[in-house]
Parts: C-alpha cells; sequence; structure tokens
C-alpha cells in the first residue's frame, strides 16, 4: 500500500439550523469567502485554500456533521482504496460528484460518521479584482474579519477510539501521531495524519455514550496575534468561545474553541502546532497522570461540556424527582 493513497483533508459538509447566522460568522468573521450556493447549501473556502471549497454549510433541523471528505493521491489510489473499503464492510458507493469534485466514494466508520473519498477537485479561480502577485496564494487576503489561512482538522467523537482508529489506519493509511491512555487500557484520544501536519483528524471518546457524533472542525488562523483580534471579533458579536486563548500539550498549538451560531464547535488553531518529517515517527503516549498537562499546557482548564457536547447534541438526563 502506498502511504500517499490518501493525501489530505478535502472539505467537511456541516448541518446548521440557522444557516445564515452560521455563514454570517464564518464569513464575517472567519473570513471565509463564499464560493457557490446551490439548494439549502453554502460553498465556502479559506483564502489559502485552493480548491473550489473546503467547507459546505447545509440547512437541517439540528447541527452536526453532514460529511468529511478525503483527497486520494492520485486516481489510481482512489480505486485501490475504494476495492479495499468495499472488502471491509464500511463501504456505501458511489455518487457521481458535488460542485467543486468529480466522482466519489462514501463509506461510513465503524462509530457511522459519514465519509468520502476522491480525487477530481475543481481548483478555485479568483476573480480579476481578488487576483494577487503573491503566487504561491490562490487570492488576496480579504480585509473582512481576521481570515482564516486554510481548513487543518476535523475531531470526531466516538464510542470506541481504538476501532476508529484501527479502521483509519488500516484502510486509510493514518498514521498515529499521539494518543491518551488511561490507566485501565482505554483509549481516551487519538491524533492522526497522512501528511507532515500533526493531526487532521482527532478522535476523542464519546463520555454521553453516542455514536458518531462531531466534536469540531479546525481553521488555521496563524499567530498568537491574530488570535487574540479574533477573540476581540467574537466578544463585540456576541459569539459564545467556550475555551481559550490557551495552548495545547498534544499538537503543541496555541487554539481557542467557540460556537458558532448553528451549534457546531469550531476551533481556531495554529502558531506552534508542529510538523512531524520523521518517517520512523514512534507515537507519543500521554498517560492518565498527564491528561492535564496533555489537553492543557497552559492556560484555563476546559469546561466540562468540552468533553460532553458534540452535534447533535445528547441532552443530559435529569434525576427524576
Amino acid at each position: 500500500m502506498s502511504n500517499f493513497d490518501v493525501a489530505q483533508l478535502a472539505h467537511v459538509e456541516l448541518y446548521s439550523p440557522k444557516p445564515e447566522e452560521t455563514l454570517k460568522f464564518f464569513t464575517q468573521i472567519l473570513g471565509l469567502q463564499e464560493t457557490e450556493r446551490a439548494g439549502q447549501s453554502v460553498y465556502l473556502r479559506a483564502y489559502e485554500d485552493f480548491y473550489h471549497h473546503t467547507l459546505k454549510i447545509t440547512e437541517a433541523k439540528e447541527p452536526g456533521m453532514a460529511h468529511t471528505a478525503w483527497r486520494s493521491g492520485s486516481e489510481e489510489a482512489l480505486y485501490r482504496k475504494v476495492q479495499s473499503l468495499e472488502k471491509s464492510g464500511y463501504g456505501q458507493g458511489w455518487i457521481e460528484g458535488d460542485l467543486g469534485h468529480g466522482q466519489a466514494y462514501q463509506f461510513r466508520t465503524p462509530d457511522g460518521h459519514q465519509m468520502e473519498l476522491l480525487w477530481d477537485v475543481e481548483y478555485y479561480q479568483a476573480a480579476e479584482d481578488q487576483k494577487t502577485a503573491l503566487k504561491s496564494r490562490p487570492q488576496r487576503r480579504p480585509n473582512v474579519g481576521v481570515p482564516a489561512r486554510r481548513l487543518d482538522h476535523v475531531n470526531l467523537m466516538c464510542s470506541d477510539v481504538t476501532a476508529n482508529k484501527n479502521f483509519m489506519a488500516d484502510e486509510l493509511g493514518f498514521k498515529l501521531r499521539e494518543n491518551i491512555v488511561m490507566n485501565d487500557g482505554l483509549e481516551m484520544g487519538a491524533w492522526m495524519s497522512v501528511s507532515p501536519l500533526v493531526h487532521e483528524i482527532a478522535l476523542m471518546n464519546d463520555q454521553r455514550g453516542g455514536k458518531g457524533r462531531f466534536h469540531h472542525v479546525a481553521f488555521w488562523y496563524g499567530y498568537p496575534q491574530h488570535l487574540m483580534d479574533i477573540a476581540d471579533l467574537l466578544v463585540e458579536s456576541g459569539i459564545k468561545i467556550e475555551a481559550g486563548p490557551g495552548k495545547h500539550g498534544v499538537s503543541q498549538a496555541y487554539f481557542m474553541y467557540v460556537f458558532e451560531p448553528g451549534g457546531n464547535r469550531v476551533e481556531l488553531f495554529g502558531d506552534s502546532g508542529y510538523l512531524i518529517l520523521d518517517p520512523d515517527w514512534k507515537p507519543v503516549t500521554w498517560t492518565e497522570d498527564e491528561l492535564e498537562q496533555g489537553i492543557i499546557w497552559y492556560g484555563s482548564p476546559l469546561p466540562n461540556e468540552y468533553f460532553l457536547y458534540g452535534t447533535p447534541d445528547i441532552p443530559s438526563k435529569v434525576p427524576s424527582k
């Protein structure tokens, strides 16, 4: 199997019961650019994302992740992976495509997260007034909000982290970069990637006992001052900051978690997240005794809701009187 059969995170589709408010959050605060609209969906991208879109917002009754899409390393790699996914029992079949990309193969994780694998993509072409002399960038830096630069990763809640980790490794070639293992051997979290990024997907134990829920999508914002600027805009716009700014032990990134108006969690992730260039990298394991530093290297502790809330939500049980 080629190490590059799956090459990168291509896009994420989120459901929102408040699509116009969600759209305003991503465009006016994070500076994402609207590429196109179709039906109940809007297609967006950050200004250093090269594809037609990296985020799709679709109107729905409740928030959550509709699907995550991965791009294969080649057309041949796509068909190789499809053969394996079909044998795994988790494959669902082909779709003709969507705005911005060609045919894609749909599948689910063992926990039920919807995913797809594709090769043919449409590259963003800037309008004349958005072209830049910086030829390695697809468009001018937007002058709205504190523009996020690119899509970074997704975090998915799982009933069984280890089973989903093994699926991502065995079927899609993801490498384990860091994980958290409790004293009883339970794997509470796993951070994985197919590129030098420290992770493109994170898997965390769903402490409410759910399956297939969504925790957050992350956009790379740049540097600490940008994070402080985004925080100012969020507070002045009445957007709830759940946690941060702070620094993670796992990934080493400066972060902030917020809720977009539709109810999905969004992470602003950046600055010091490290790259893994060593082809013989050994996964870093954090133990239960090291859990606090692994999650928060410095900054205020994460609130309890961080470990419980995902979309769609599972309300906490209220004891009967």
